[in-house]
This record gives structure tokens, sequence and C-alpha cells, in this order.
């Protein structure tokens, strides 16, 4: 059985860890906050905010009425920011992850944007194409997919996106539409 969540050859992207392990490396913070949510809302400490100290990338979730509630949409967030913001050294040779191997067939990645895994494919695409120096088509052959689908992928969150398309702007690439576009 393979564990997907860690990349082969190199040390696992933060928004790659398990809840525990990433949540071992925060500082999670409750508090209350104003806005929709009736009576109770002001009451008690609903607020979830947790701070990934290595890196100070931070995620808050309010919109629920429980700590319960708000704490997995609050790692989830933080899970979609360290995969935008931080990047990771990619090896030389095959550096796809077991996780990437199962979820891309015959150049298609298969993975739908609210399942657990996205984060974690998210980072790993964003990093090969930071070290292909946001060249798409370079990072879609080490990825073994189409750029097409590289970018059908990242579009998914349009901060990556956004950050994809600054990227490749300040390196004098081509200016690229969204999938579907």
């Amino acid at each position: 059985m393979f564990d997907f969540e860690k990349p082969v050859g190199r040390p696992p992207h933060p928004a790659a860890l398990s809840d525990e392990e990433l949540l071992a490396q925060c500082e999670l913070s409750l508090g209350r906050t104003g806005g929709p949510g009736g009576q109770h809302r002001n009451k008690v400490s609903t607020a979830v905010e947790l701070i990934h100290l290595p890196t100070g990338v931070h995620a808050r979730a309010t919109e629920r009425r429980s700590v319960g509630e708000n704490r997995p949409v609050a790692i989830k967030r933080l899970r979609l920011a360290l995969a935008t913001e931080v990047r990771t050294p990619v090896p030389v040779g095959d550096i796809r992850s077991e996780l990437w191997k199962c979820r891309c067939r015959d150049g298609r990645i298969v993975c739908n944007p609210s399942h657990r895994d996205y984060p974690s494919l998210l980072a790993e695409a964003l990093d090969v194409l930071d070290a292909c120096g946001w060249d798409s088509t370079r990072a879609s052959s080490r990825m073994c997919c189409t750029a097409s689908q590289l970018h059908k992928l990242i579009a998914e969150h349009p901060p990556a996106w956004a950050l994809l398309c600054q990227r490749r702007a300040a390196r004098g690439h081509s200016p690229l539409k969204p999938p579907g576009a």
C-alpha cells in the first residue's frame, strides 16, 4: 500500500502532511467574530485561526457555529494557502509522488478540488512549475500530463492561477487564458 501523502525522493510539502503533522507545526487560536450567526456568535469563541509557524502562512474559519465545524475548514484553507505560497525544491529525474501517479491517468489529472488530495497535487504542480521556470510545457512533460490538464488543476484555485499568471509574465512567457475561456 502506498503512502499517498509523501512524495518519493524529497521531503513532503507542508500541504501534504497529515492533519496531526500539520497541526503540530501550527499555532491554533480560537476567538469570537462579528457578522451573521445570531446571538450565539458573539457569546462563544467559535472562530479558528491556524498559523503555520515554519512559514508564517495562516488561515481562518469563522462562518460555522462551532469550533468543531470551523477547524476542518481552517485546515483545508491552510493547506490551500501553503500549496499556493510555499515552494519546495524539486530534484532531477522522476519527481512525481505516488499520489500524483495514482491521480494522473493517461495524461489526465483526476481530482475534484474539494477532495482532500487536491492541495497536495496543487503544491506538487506549482513546485514543478517553479523548478521549470514557470514554463508549462516543460513542467507538464516532467509531470507526465498535458499543459492544459496542469492549467485546469491550477485554475480550480484562483489564487494559484493568479500566481501562475504573475510568475509567467515576470519571466516573459505568453499570457494564459483560463481553461474553458
